[in-house]
Parts: structure tokens; C-alpha cells; sequence
């Protein structure tokens, strides 16, 4: 058994090419790894041929079908984490496994620290086992490169030095760190209770986020900037704005006791000065906020994810929109959209669905990178995107999980769900993993069945602080 053993805005931005060692960076609307995009083809894509029966539904109930799948997920984390440094590898591929092994992501890394918490409260580690792991991880992250306090993107798991995610993507990316903020502040709060080993283990994540100069990556105006490289500068030069995956970014630097942000910031920097909202409907679901180059059906369903694995959405609203309507109807659309399936792709329905950044498949049916969306539909459906809507489509997204596991013989390998699938395509499946979409995968499945880290996040006194300072009720 596996669990006592020790062992999406860069703004139409980075699609990277899939291989032991990334390349080149292509602009596009999505926050994270490999790459290659395939291009959209109009009108009807039903193949000639009748498909084949659908295999029968295992008899699971809906506690069960979780428990299976946050268990095989949290394989991930535990069992293929980057060796030396405990923290998450950007990717895993079963077939390929010496494919990029050193390559640890720092957003992924903070979903890492989260999903580490879910094995304690779901038994397959024990307590003691998890503080040994999250030591590591936060030792390791205390001496690795870091600029004005915040990571890179990517870190070398052997050595803590920048990998850079692109030319001149080689110093801090405040994004991915306020992710793996978002996962150090979760430790804090569930290990400050604890023993003299635990409080350390919380005082150390609390420690490390604080160090964090989110007002430098202000370039001194009234925004926030996503880059910032010590031989480049600003140069990149990409400012975070909504509606995206960037909120909590906004969230954490108003958060911070040492470097913090002011409201004018994210008034003008994630709002817009009130441009965020959007008066657009899609399927009589109002899309509430902006979907940048995703009206009218919404962008990539990461975008209701990341930002809330531990800021709740749940009556959360500021100056312009309520948070909670946001995410539900984002997720409603994404689900409404495959229902009506307007390309014709085979399978697509009710128990089918969920379109969201991921590994994909390229016209020559090798394995790239794409950030599906209704508006960018390529016939992939990855799995993530519904099962990381638990909170919000609950009873949509068990109908998905069900097909998923109704196809476990294609689907299912040994760190849970595989990224993404293609029916379309004679049931093509990329048989690999990324450590950002297996992440929302766990925990948002927690926080469908108990709210813990939503109630973790939200406890904490810095992140009320932060959310007072910008006008948030909550």
C-alpha cells in the first residue's frame, strides 16, 4: 500500500512544447505547462461509424466513487513526488517516467502541501508521516532561488535553482507563488494547534509566505505584474487582470502584514476599475464577470479552481461581483456547452463533459497542450474540469465522475484520473498527469464533502485582514 510508505492568464500566454526538456513558448490564454495546440475545426465532427456499447455502470456508491478518487489522486503527491525535494513534479508520465523527474512545480507544489493535509484527514498517511514530507518540502523551498521573495515557476528539484519556464521567464512568478501561498497559509492554520514539532511546521509555512515582497511585482503603479526576472526586469511586462485564475494573487499580496498591496491595486490592477463585469448571457446563465476572449460561454474552467481551493467563494463579493455566482455559473455554462455540443463530438452530454487547460491531442495525434474552452473546443475532455466543480455543479459533475470510472480500464492509471481524452478520437487518452490539474481534483473534492480548507483559509487572520482592506464581504 501507498500510503505508509516513506518514499492557467499568463493572458493568451504560455503553451510550451511536451518533452524531457521544454521549449518553446507560445503565446495563448492559459496558466501553466506542456504544450502544442491543436486547431479548431468547424461544423459536424460524428464519425461514420456507430460507436461502440457503453461498458456498465460499477455499482459504487457517491461516497465510494470520492474515496477512490481522491485516494488514487493523492498518489500524485505522495508516491511520484520529485524525490530530493518532496515537492510536486511539474508532470508524470507512467509510460515515460524519466520524462522531466526533476522539474518541481510551485503552484503545483502548494496543491502538493494541500492534498499531503487530505491524506492525514482521509488515513492513508499518518500524521507523523505528513510532517516529515512537509518538512522537507518547506526546507527545501526556504533555500531555493527566490526573487523579492517570490519562486519561479519551475525549481530544480536537486538543486533549488530557477528552471526557467521561458526566455525571459527565469526569476519570480508572483501567480504560482500566491498558489503555493495559498497552500503554506492551509498548513499553518491545520498544524498550529499541535504539538512543539507541528507548531514549528506551522510557524515555518507562515514564515515563508510573509517573505513574499508582493508590492515589488507593483512596479510602483496601481497593478500587479505577473514576472519579474533579474536579468530582464519587468520586461514581460503582463499585468493581472480579471476574470481569470489570478484572484488570489490580489488576495494574498492585501494579505501580507510586511509588503502588502492598497486597494487601489486591485481596483485598477484585477477589476479594472469595475470593466470586470459583463452583462453577456450564455444558455439564460449570466456570465456575471468578464471573460476575456472567452464570450459568451466562458474560459477554461481552471479559472474557477485555482483561486478557490482555500479562499471560499461562498458569499464572497467585492466593490462588483459576488464570487460564489461567478464560479457556479462558469461551471454551469462549461456543462450546458457540452450538453448541447455544438461541433457534434461523440460522447459529449450530461455525463461528459468539462473543458479546461490540459494536456491534449495534436492534428497528428501526438500529445500537446491546449487550453480548451467553448471557445477554443477541440474535441478533449479533461477530467479535472468537472470533477474540480464538485462545489459548484455537484450533481453534474457525479454524473461525469461516473462515466470516468464507467471507462477506468482507459482512464484510470496509477495517480488517479488521466489528464485528458477524446472520444472523438477512437478514445484516445493522454496517459500522463500535470501536478496543477491532479491538485483541484483532491482538494475541491474536499471541499464538496467537508469544507476543510475553504475553513482552514478563511480562519486565518491575515487573509481576513487582506479581505477587509479591499472592500471584500465574505
Amino acid at each position: 500500500m501507498i500510503y505508509k510508505s516513506t518514499y492557467k492568464l499568463k493572458r493568451f500566454f504560455f503553451i510550451y512544447s511536451v518533452g524531457p526538456i521544454l521549449g518553446s513558448i507560445v503565446v495563448f490564454f492559459a496558466a501553466c505547462s506542456s504544450s502544442g495546440t491543436s486547431s479548431t475545426n468547424e461544423g459536424s465532427q460524428l464519425p461514420e461509424i456507430p460507436s461502440t456499447p457503453e461498458p456498465e455502470i460499477p455499482s459504487l456508491t457517491d461516497d465510494e466513487l470520492l474515496d477512490l478518487t481522491q485516494r488514487e489522486t493523492f498518489r500524485y503527491f505522495w508516491d511520484f513526488a520529485e524525490e530530493t525535494s518532496g515537492g510536486a513534479r511539474e508532470r508524470y508520465h507512467p509510460n515515460d517516467p524519466l520524462n522531466d523527474p526533476k522539474t518541481v512545480s510551485i503552484g503545483g507544489t502548494g496543491f502538493g502541501l494541500m492534498a499531503i493535509i487530505v491524506g492525514v484527514e482521509r488515513g492513508y498517511i499518518t500524521r507523523e508521516q505528513a510532517i516529515e514530507r512537509i518538512g522537507k518540502i518547506m526546507n527545501f523551498l526556504e533555500f531555493a532561488d527566490r526573487f523579492h521573495g517570490a519562486w519561479p515557476h519551475w525549481l530544480d528539484g536537486d538543486t533549488g535553482k530557477v528552471r526557467p519556464f521561458g526566455e525571459k521567464d527565469n526569476g519570480g512568478d508572483i501567480v504560482e507563488t500566491a498558489f503555493l501561498a495559498q497552500g503554506l497559509i492551509c498548513v499553518k492554520e491545520y498544524f498550529k494547534d499541535g504539538g512543539d514539532e507541528e507548531k514549528v511546521l506551522s510557524e515555518k509555512a507562515d514564515e515563508l509566505w510573509k517573505g513574499v515582497e508582493w508590492n515589488w511585482y507593483t512596479q510602483g503603479k496601481n497593478s500587479l505584474y505577473w514576472h519579474w526576472s533579474p536579468n530582464f526586469g519587468f520586461d514581460i511586462n503582463l499585468e493581472l487582470k480579471g476574470y481569470n485564475e489570478v484572484l488570489i494573487a490580489y488576495v494574498m499580496a492585501a494579505a501580507s502584514p510586511d509588503f502588502s498591496i492598497t486597494k487601489d491595486v486591485y481596483t485598477n490592477g484585477w477589476a479594472s476599475n469595475g470593466a470586470i463585469i459583463s452583462n453577456i448571457n450564455a444558455y439564460s446563465i449570466p456570465l456575471i464577470a468578464d471573460h476575456a476572449g472567452n464570450s459568451p460561454n466562458g474560459g477554461p474552467l481552471f479559472w474557477a479552481h485555482y483561486s478557490y481551493l482555500g479562499l471560499n467563494p461562498n458569499n464572497l463579493s467585492d466593490d462588483f461581483i459576488n464570487y460564489w455566482d461567478v464560479t457556479v455559473n462558469h461551471a454551469k455554462i462549461n456543462n450546458r456547452y457540452c450538453i448541447e455540443n455544438p461541433k457534434g463530438f461523440l460522447d459529449y452530454g450530461a455525463d461528459c463533459w468539462g473543458l479546461t487547460a490540459s494536456y491534449s491531442r495534436n492534428p497528428d495525434g501526438s500529445l500537446g497542450y491546449n487550453a480548451h474552452s467553448p471557445s477554443n473546443d477541440v474535441g478533449i475532455i479533461s477530467p479535472t474540469a468537472a470533477i474540480s466543480s464538485l462545489p459548484y455543479t455537484s450533481e453534474e459533475s457525479l454524473k461525469a465522475l461516473r462515466y470516468f470510472y464507467q471507462h477506468k480500464d482507459k482512464l484510470l492509471g496509477p495517480a488517479g484520473f488521466y489528464d485528458a481524452f477524446s472520444p472523438q478520437n477512437n478514445f484516445w487518452v493522454a496517459q500522463a498527469y500535470l501536478a496543477i490539474d491532479q491538485g483541484p481534483e483532491i482538494i475541491m473534492i474536499e471541499n464538496y464533502r467537508t469544507g476543510l480548507f475553504w475553513n482552514l483559509f478563511m480562519e486565518n487572520e491575515d487573509v481576513q485582514n487582506g479581505l477587509d482592506k479591499l472592500g471584500f464581504k465574505y
